[in-house]
């Protein structure tokens, strides 16, 4: 679990616009962690978790678009039911509220990413960072010895 820097695009709603956006982070070499776009009538916004924020500012400068940079939090799931569910229990829980989230594809019995903008970011890692280490314990707690595993 971390913080990262996530921008959003304002982007015109027409086609090849998100393409054109999308080239310009390849030939630098910019890594996607997250991705996910909302949509209007006149405008969309490309809201993305880079590897490197401070090349993705420099592109955009560049290519002059317009965007504002946000603090969120990103925890590490396993991809499987549940598992984002269990981390919006725990901080409604605590009252920290989510203004909006989305989630990475994950491989199939991979890990995903969440990518959460909450109100208050010091508190949440707080409350997840114990009930990360909370089920870690327990886990560990459960295991078998290696002799009593069948093979």
């Amino acid at each position: 679990m971390n913080t990262e820097k996530q921008f959003s695009i304002f982007m015109v709603n027409k086609p090849g616009i998100m393409a054109q956006i999308l080239s310009e982070f390849a030939r630098a070499k910019i890594n996607i962690i997250a991705l996910t776009v909302m949509d209007s009538v006149e405008h969309g916004v490309l809201r993305i978790v880079p590897e490197s924020a401070d090349k993705m500012r420099d592109v955009l400068n560049h290519i002059n678009m317009q965007f504002n940079e946000t603090e969120v939090l990103c925890v590490t799931l396993p991809n499987r039911a549940g598992a984002f569910a269990a981390v919006a229990e725990k901080l409604a829980k605590a009252h920290i509220n989510i203004a909006y989230a989305y989630v990475t594809a994950g491989a199939k019995g991979g890990k995903t990413t969440a990518v959460l903008k909450v109100a208050d970011v010091k508190k949440a890692m707080k409350i997840l960072g114990e009930s990360l280490e909370s089920d870690s314990d327990s886990h560990q707690a459960e295991r078998r010895p290696p002799t009593s595993r069948q093979g």
